[in-house]
């Protein structure tokens, strides 16, 4: 071999490793850059949104345990009687007293400068006083304006203006696998932020058939309750509600409530104090590859219908047992989970159009939504009887008597005590009792009706003394209690 021939080829083949190792270099280098480009910062967004994100903290007062009928006497143990009493008269413990009181902590966020917030409904729940903290260490005294425990929404206001308020998002345009941020005050450390993605969405929930819970694997805790959940945009798409764990801890699967839901739940407690869902009058069950055959079904989709309640919203209009709704009220029914949350989302007494399969072939029917009753509420006056507002400053729920209790307790006026908590249970007042009058600044007002005890309770300042007068069974006494703080 010639060696001037070698020696000239030699520079090329050089060169090429060169260039094959510049090109390695430069394709780690655009996979870091990528990588370090793919992961989003937070910084912003906190610094941004995390002023409207408020801590929230309740109190409530030991309640006294229910006194007996009749006093149990004071024996020496030498006493034949002794033994008695102690085997067959229970004893109540010895009340301790107003103190210690039972606090709990949650999260909550600013949806309006003048001071309404959003939190869970179980944050606030049976709260003689709530506490807001906001970012800037401010504190407020807050005010329930409505909760609604099935949706474990609650609305909630401090009294202050030009507050930092967060800006809503669009849920149904949220992704699964897009990434998704918490602020909130896990264990009461406040201004926690964590990240994760969007695990699923439209998710059922045993007992919570109402909402489609977006499923996460943010880092949720107890206090993160009533907190936003963000996407990166910084708009609000959720209020981390609950988490599922053996522990009590996180486990890796956390529940928001989408906000679109949450805002139509405080629309309706700002407006009418409470929440009207609808219902057609029909059980469901999900509809299988196998039972879509069977029905002559396109595919496997829809609510099949198992049951139709006598003479019900669907049977009036003429919705049979083994129809399958595909559709209502313009939206599509997917899974027979979907079906209640839409029927529910309807205005009761509005029409609603429905589109079924039977015999397989589609059908267009009309149903006049009815309205649901949640059948784990407590009792209540009737609709035409009323009820006052259960959440007021003296921790009072009074409704007008009935016909049967009119005339079985001579009740001739006043007001019956349906729940008694906060002051009211303080103040030794039971369900039962009737409420005659109200002292409020040195004047008397008789209580004849709901308007009178609403429109006087909502008046009250915190801390300000109240007299009620009160009848339990023959006697009649004045009750002095504060409304809370």
């Amino acid at each position: 071999m010639n060696p001037s021939l070698t020696a000239r080829r030699a520079p090329p083949l050089a060169w090429l490793g060169a260039l094959g190792a510049l090109l390695w270099a430069l394709l780690l280098a655009s996979t870091a850059q990528a990588a370090t480009v793919t992961l989003p910062d937070f910084t912003e967004l906190v610094e941004r949104q995390g002023r409207a994100v408020v801590n929230i903290s309740t109190t409530q007062a030991r309640r006294a345990p229910p006194k007996l009928p009749f006093q149990i006497p004071e024996l020496d143990e030498s006493d034949p009687m002794f033994d008695f009493f102690r085997k067959y008269i229970p004893r109540v413990p010895e009340y301790p007293g107003p103190d210690p009181d039972d606090q709990s902590l949650g999260s909550g966020f600013i949806i309006s400068a003048d001071g309404y917030i959003l939190t869970n409904a179980h944050v606030v729940e049976e709260a003689d006083e709530i506490k807001v903290r906001l970012a800037d260490k401010r504190e407020f005294d807050a005010v329930v304006i409505g909760a609604d425990a099935r949706s474990d929404v609650a609305l909630i206001r401090i009294e202050a203006a030009g507050l930092p308020h967060v800006v809503l998002g669009d849920p149904e345009a949220l992704k699964v696998g897009e990434w998704v941020l918490a602020i909130g005050s896990p264990f009461g450390f406040e201004q926690s932020v964590t990240a994760g993605i969007v695990s699923a969405k439209g998710r059922s929930l045993p007992d919570e058939n109402f909402v489609p819970f977006i499923q996460t694997d943010v880092a949720i805790n107890p206090g993160n309750s009533g907190g936003p959940l963000f996407n990166l945009r910084g708009e609000v798409i959720g209020i981390n509600s609950q988490i599922y764990s053996r522990t009590g801890g996180f486990m890796g699967l956390s529940f928001a409530i989408p906000i679109d839901v949450a805002m139509d739940v405080q629309q309706q407690l700002r407006t009418k104090g409470r929440v009207e869902r609808g219902r057609i009058g029909v059980s469901i069950q999900e509809v299988t590859r196998d039972l879509a055959d069977s029905f002559g079904l396109p595919r496997a989709a829809g609510a099949l219908v198992s049951v139709v309640e006598p003479d019900g919203p669907a049977a009036k209009a003429g919705i049979e047992q083994g129809d399958v709704i595909v559709r209502f009220n313009g939206r599509a029914v997917e899974n027979s989970a979907d079906l209640p949350r839409i029927v529910a989302a309807a205005r009761p007494g509005a029409q609603a159009d429905v589109e079924i399969y039977r015999n397989g072939a589609p059908l267009a029917l009309s149903v006049a939504v009815g309205e649901w009753q949640d059948p784990e509420a407590e009792p209540q006056a009737s609709a035409a009887e009323g009820s006052s507002a259960a959440t007021n400053r003296l921790g009072l729920d009074l409704a007008l008597p009935t016909p049967v209790q009119r005339r079985e307790r001579a009740i001739e006026r006043g007001l019956v005590v349906q729940r008694a908590d906060g002051a009211a249970a303080r103040a030794e007042i039971v369900v039962g009792d009737v409420v005659l009058a109200m002292v409020v600044g040195g004047r008397q007002v008789t209580l004849d009706k709901l308007e009178d005890f609403n429109r006087l309770a909502a008046e009250l300042k915190p801390g300000q003394q109240v007299t009620l007068l009160i009848r339990r069974a023959d006697a009649t006494s004045y009750v002095t209690l504060r409304a809370a703080r």
